[in-house]
């Protein structure tokens, strides 16, 4: 994720008032890597999540719960620990984990395609829908980082969490169409995805809704941990109170749409708390989507379907708000910081929200 943020940020904590600041912030923002398609172990990873909250639900493809209990959080953890290596564009780590995106969709049964743009490349992969082929879901996340940091949670946390849900999303049967696209550029400004979402409004292309990941994988129960923007007034008044009521933990995935993914959203934060992780979500006016004033909400590949008018929505841990190694500025971003046990619970409220998206047969 590509960082706008000016001034100092301060945890809420130590702020003697919830108004001052009111918005969580958000993020961001082949073979050979990880492990292959019917590889890994079938046991989700140990973590600090209890990601086995959701009994009811046993690994199949005949609801919406049973796909997000067949997310493989050992899967996730070897692709993690994969991805995580230095990729700024046109190196070889990009163009290692370029491929690997290609792969793997390749051997889902995607329809994959190497979309260049001019300055990059998105590898996007297609699976049509029966019923409403004309009508897209996109599960996403950008592959590209900055120089000299091997990004384990910008963003090879979401690329591994792109993945494995276009692994159990292949499962079913959907009456959409899946995308599952991997972003280039997005460190330079959303550049990738800008040129995908400009493509499909110039082919009038019908996009239900976008997801997605942006920074997965790191959660604290330190008490202070989460910060806010400082003078940023925004009206989630309830959300940050949630927020006060747990000390001020970075332990929450945070939800970050536009009024008109209510649903999607609604699905997302439901699964996820399902599967032992909090969600807060985010829903901000339309009006608002376009607005400078909400700049740090807008600094990943969601955005660019914001601006487009397709309904889209941020999975983030809120990146530099809580993550200190965020960029390597504070230390190495590496996957022994992460929770994969967090990470994995987050694709299962995500794997379950798609498959509702796109029409679960």
């Amino acid at each position: 994720m590509r960082s706008s943020k000016t001034g100092s940020a301060v945890a809420l904590g130590r702020r003697g008032s919830i108004l001052a600041s009111a918005a969580l912030l958000a993020a961001c923002g082949g073979d050979g890597l990880g492990a292959g398609p019917d590889g890994g172990a079938d046991a989700a990873a140990d973590g600090g999540a209890d990601t086995d909250t959701e009994t009811e639900a046993v690994c199949g493809a005949g609801s919406p719960a049973a796909l997000a209990a067949c997310v493989d959080g050992a899967r996730y953890e070897t692709d993690l620990l994969a991805f995580s290596i230095e990729r700024p564009q046109w190196s070889a780590g990009w163009e290692e984990l370029q491929a690997a995106c290609a792969a793997r969709l390749e051997a889902l049964g995607f329809d994959v395609a190497f979309e260049e743009y001019g300055s990059g490349v998105n590898v996007v992969g297609r699976l049509e829908g029966a019923a409403e082929p004309e009508t897209e879901v996109v599960v996403s996340a950008h592959y590209d980082h900055v120089e000299g940091c091997p990004g384990a949670d910008d963003n090879a946390s979401g690329v591994a969490g792109a993945l494995e849900a276009a692994r159990v999303l292949a499962e079913a049967h959907f009456g959409r169409t899946l995308v599952v696209a991997c972003w280039d550029e997005e460190e330079e400004g959303k550049v990738g995805s800008e040129a995908f979402v400009a493509a499909a409004v110039a082919a009038g292309t019908a996009i239900e809704v976008a997801v997605v990941f942006e920074m997965i994988g790191y959660a604290t129960d330190e008490p202070g941990s989460q910060e806010f923007p400082d003078g940023f007034e925004l009206a989630f008044l309830e959300q940050l109170a949630e927020v006060a009521e747990n000390d001020y933990r970075g332990d929450f995935l945070a939800i970050v749409a536009g009024e008109d993914a209510h649903a999607v959203v609604a699905a997302a934060e439901h699964h996820t708390e399902m599967a032992g992780v909090p969600a807060i979500a985010l829903e901000l006016p339309m009006d608002w989507l376009s607005s400078d004033m909400i700049a740090d909400l807008r600094r990943s590949d969601h955005d660019a379907f914001w601006q487009a008018g397709y309904p889209a929505l941020m999975l983030t841990d809120t990146a530099d708000f809580r993550y200190a190694a965020y960029h390597c500025m504070d230390g190495d971003d590496v996957p022994e910081n992460l929770d994969t046990g967090f990470a994995t619970a987050i694709i299962r409220g995500a794997v379950a929200a798609s498959a509702e998206a796109l029409g679960l047969e």
